[in-house]
């Protein structure tokens, strides 16, 4: 009889997934020695290596290839027990994997995790960051439960939920705040920086200028909304960045801020969930919490935005020494 643990198939799998023992003993929180014995002992039950090592990388062994995809297998499992024990209960409780792509985390994730401690404090929630078509491929392979993507998705083993709308501003250089607001027809001509490959922001910011997946001339691609700001405000071009990450990109760049004229560009913001996830109303409550953190968000940014236009409105008569009443 071969005795080993789910812990150590878990170890397993993450080591063959991350190709490296100290990245997969990280994803695991256990330190990297931890980690190597369990996987001593996982292929000693075995009686055969799982990883042929090598000083700059780790491979699967041919046997190593067939374990792992038991493996992923009796993994799906565990988990999908796990969430029908979870689903006796009408709330949101124990841990949800939740996915959510790059362009929304920093923005949405402070003021979501929040409102999910004080709602739901059984929650443990572990939060993954990264692009569509890694969302996509972590649902289907079990190891996240709903990820917070660009609609729509048009996969036909997910459930969609539409969750909000946000239109796009465009990102100037301060001394152009006073040019006319172009067209996507025009934007098309200008030097547009764009996110890299992979980021469904940049397809749909390339589809309001009519232009295909090819890069526009003169382009630049760019990891985060954070690089294309600073680079605006370097005077190298110019970008388009999604409402919500407003508040947060500008404030430390000499950039303005432009709205376009209707029909503006704009998403859907969602969550998605596999078909057969048991966890669909629990994941439903958890797309409410989501509708209601973004509400918050909007309305904390609008008395935010009229406290500065008050002050703008204000400041010119205290330099005049005039005296508020």
């Amino acid at each position: 009889m071969v005795n080993f643990t789910l812990k150590q198939l878990r170890y397993f799998e993450a080591v063959a997934r991350h190709g490296h023992f100290g990245r997969a003993a990280e994803a695991c929180a256990i330190s990297q020695p931890a980690l190597s014995v369990q996987i001593r002992e996982l292929e000693n039950a075995l009686g055969a290596a799982v990883f042929d090592r090598t000083p700059r990388q780790v491979r699967l062994t041919g046997f190593g290839e067939q374990c792992a995809q038991q493996v992923r297998a009796i993994l799906r499992e565990v988990d999908a027990l796990g969430d029908l024990a979870r689903t006796a209960g009408d709330l949101l409780s124990g841990r949800l994997r939740l996915g959510v792509i790059p362009t929304v985390a920093p923005y949405l994730l402070p003021a979501l995790i929040g409102d999910l401690g004080r709602s739901h404090p059984g929650l443990d929630i572990h939060v993954r960051e990264t692009v569509t078509p890694g969302l996509i491929a972590e649902l289907a392979e079990g190891r996240i439960d709903a990820a917070i993507v660009a609609l729509p998705i048009s996969e036909p083993s997910l459930v969609e939920t539409p969750i909000f709308a946000e239109s796009f501003k465009l990102v100037r250089h301060l001394s152009e705040r006073d040019k006319p607001v172009p067209n996507g027809e025009t934007l098309r001509r200008m030097r547009l920086l764009l996110l890299e490959e992979g980021h469904c922001f940049r397809d749909q910011a390339l589809s309001f200028c009519h232009v295909g997946h090819a890069v526009p001339r003169e382009g630049l691609d760019g990891s985060s909304l954070t690089t294309l700001v600073q680079m605006v405000g370097a005077g190298i071009g110019v970008t388009l960045i999604p409402d919500m990450a407003v508040a947060v990109e500008t404030r430390s760049a000499p950039v303005c801020v432009a709205a376009f004229p209707d029909p503006q560009p704009s998403r859907t913001v969602g969550m998605i969930w596999r078909k057969t996830n048991p966890l669909a109303d629990q994941l439903m409550q958890l797309a409410d919490i989501v509708q209601q953190s973004v509400m918050t968000m909007r309305n904390q940014q609008m008395n935010t935005d009229a406290a500065d236009a008050h002050a703008g409105v204000l400041a010119p008569l205290v330099k005049a020494g005039q005296t508020l009443r």
